[in-house]
């Protein structure tokens, strides 16, 4: 299982992009990451964020879930959580780089294959943020 953010700022979405030497090098992502044993999806998500960002962040409502197949490897069962408030500024430690962006741009960044479903859904409208 794995779980990712929505966090929302002046109308933009941060998204993260990976380091180069990792597993997807330089696609982009939304900040998260796997639920580990003992955890629920808003405990791992709440620790990725600091973990990743740096931030304290008070997880809202799950906008959706779906189960995303990549070849060679089991399903995964992939989250996502709109972050309703985060105290701290968003700081980079593990990512190639970090970026507020607004929702119609997502189409022009090399996501990862997991994300693709999601963001056509958000973009045409199918999904709504709170």
């Amino acid at each position: 299982m794995v779980v990712a953010a929505l966090i929302q700022r002046d109308g933009k979405l941060l998204i993260c992009q990976r380091r180069g030497d990792d597993r997807h090098g330089l696609k982009w992502e939304f900040p998260g990451g796997k639920v580990e044993p003992g955890e629920t999806p808003r405990q791992a998500l709440e620790r990725e964020l600091t973990e990743e960002l740096r931030i304290h962040a008070r997880i809202g409502p799950e906008i959706v879930r779906y189960e995303v197949h990549y070849p060679k490897r089991i399903d995964i069962l992939l989250i996502f959580h709109m972050v309703t408030a985060f105290q701290g500024e968003p700081a980079n430690a593990i990512f190639e780089q970090i970026k507020w962006e607004t929702l119609s741009s997502l189409h022009s960044y090399d996501f990862l294959d997991g994300d693709l479903d999601f963001i056509r859904r958000l973009t045409c409208g199918d999904l709504r943020l709170p």
